[in-house]
């Protein structure tokens, strides 16, 4: 009796465990695959794109182009002249010949006014001669001079700006000649001929340019002799009434110019207004607004040509740096659950040689956004997402526009 117990306590266990054991591992099984499911929930792939800092650069006025000094992907440094703009406007363009017509007017009044000058002041030097008061006749004496000196310092100003806005006009004459030449349109005589007129008058302007520096060094000194001299005592009255009229019609002629020659001046720097480079980095093609990038052409490069007339804060040129700065990547509204800030994502880079990395979500858009049509699953139908910024860990080679993986951690 007792082995026939044992042995049926024996089969017992037996049945027991034949009956446990696949209840164990069945549920064993269905852990691991709710974990394996729980675990492919809160991981993601992502595609993103290399992005580094582009600097467009704008005309703050409209202007037409005259001249872009560099080529698309050609590395430039900050500060250097990219374009040049002419933002003299077509309504505007005869507002320089009125000024130079008005600046010939000034300068033939002053012709007149010397004219005047010369006799009165023979008049003046021969009634000083005929008082025995010498001081009367030596501050009249200084004060002439005074006035010769400033009639003089007039005309040189006058002279050299008609000068120089001729000397422009033919600097533009030879550059457009010189493209002639090369392409075997002109004989090399007409180009000589320019070169040699550029070459006489700057000449001249230097020339005239001393000389308005000693005439006006000149007029300094006469000034301090007058004022010296005629602190040392009572200044005598004058005897001629006229020429102080002529002084005050000087003075009136001296602001005219003043004013002519400041327009002039501001007239040419709007001729050629300089657009610089704000960092060092690479030419690249304008970017295209994303709602302009539908009606791109394919192929098509967005870049400004010499002659274009372009509006005020619209983009000449535009500069990105050689090495990307940050990746941004597109979510969509189921993904954007498994983000947040400061997150590990894993990178890795498609082309050869490939890289793996990990890095850290730096911020997330609070809006959605178009995203890129390089993104877009069919080219046809756009699609949108809340852009990614993730940090590009120190040592992950990319260059801009690389196409980035993402995958969470």
């Amino acid at each position: 009796m007792g082995r026939k117990a044992a042995h049926n306590s024996h089969e017992q266990k037996r049945s027991y465990l034949r009956h446990a054991v696949p209840v164990m591992i069945w549920l064993t099984a269905v852990g691991s695959v709710v974990g394996l499911f729980r675990q492919r929930a809160h991981r993601f792939e992502i595609v993103g794109i290399a992005r580094g800092e582009v600097r467009q650069v704008a005309v703050s006025s409209t202007g037409r182009i005259k001249e872009i000094s560099v080529a698309l992907y050609q590395p430039v440094i900050a500060g250097q002249t990219l374009a040049v703009v002419d933002t003299i406007l077509d309504n505007e363009q005869t507002l320089e010949a009125e000024l130079r017509v008005d600046l010939a007017a000034a300068m033939a009044e002053i012709e007149h006014l010397a004219a005047q000058l010369i006799p009165t002041q023979d008049l003046m030097q021969t009634e000083t001669h005929n008082l025995e008061i010498s001081r009367a006749g030596d501050l009249n004496r200084l004060a002439m001079d005074v006035d010769n000196y400033r009639v003089r310092v007039m005309q040189l100003r006058g002279t050299i700006a008609n000068d120089e806005w001729t000397l422009g006009d033919l600097t533009s004459q030879r550059t457009v000649l010189e493209d002639l030449l090369k392409a075997d349109v002109i004989a090399p005589f007409e180009l000589e001929r320019i070169k040699i007129q550029c070459t006489g008058l700057t000449k001249k302007i230097e020339e005239d340019s001393r000389l308005l520096t000693q005439a006006e060094v000149d007029m300094i000194k006469a000034h301090e002799r007058l004022e010296k001299f005629a602190g040392q005592a009572v200044a005598e009255p004058s005897v001629d009434q006229a020429l102080e009229v002529i002084r005050k019609e000087i003075g009136v002629q001296e602001e005219l110019m003043k004013g002519l020659l400041e327009q002039l001046k501001a007239l040419k720097s709007r001729k050629a207004v300089e657009l610089k480079s704000p960092i060092e980095g690479v030419i690249i093609p304008i970017p295209i607004q994303e709602n302009d990038a539908l009606h791109q052409r394919p192929g098509e490069q967005v870049m400004r040509r010499v002659g274009e007339v372009v509006n005020a804060g619209d983009p000449v040129l535009a500069v990105a740096l050689k090495e990307p700065t940050e990746i941004v990547a597109y979510v969509s509204e189921q993904q954007l659950s498994m983000l947040e800030e400061d997150m590990s994502v894993e990178l890795v880079k498609i082309r050869t040689p490939a890289q793996i990395a990990e890095s850290q979500i730096a911020s997330i858009s609070p809006t959605m956004e178009l995203m890129p049509q390089r993104l877009w699953l069919n080219p046809t139908i756009p699609q949108w997402g809340r852009p990614v910024l993730i940090n590009i860990p120190p040592g992950f080679s990319l260059v801009p526009g690389e196409v980035v993986g993402i995958r969470g951690l």
